[in-house]
């Protein structure tokens, strides 16, 4: 469970990088505001991330999402023993 969760929270980072190389700011800004139900997010959009600032953030939200995809397996499994 952890490492899905992990893989597809790295999926959906590098399709933000993907929207972003491919649309530019003015886009990215529109796509992310259509997303977040218009909250405006020009102030927080940044286009010159550097390359080893990009990889440390696909490790550290790898990292994140299998942390959080083990909190729910052990919750789950946890609560399957309650019942039983």
């Amino acid at each position: 469970m952890g490492f899905a969760t992990g893989l597809t929270a790295t999926l959906l980072y590098l399709g933000c990088m993907i929207v972003m190389i491919t649309v530019g700011k003015e886009g990215s800004v529109k796509f992310f505001n259509n997303l977040l139900h218009g909250l405006d997010t020009s102030s927080i959009i940044r286009m010159d991330v550097p390359l080893l600032e990009t990889f440390f953030g696909i490790i550290q939200t790898f990292i994140l999402g299998w942390l959080i995809g083990a909190c729910v397996a052990a919750i789950y499994n946890a609560q399957i023993n309650i019942k039983n």
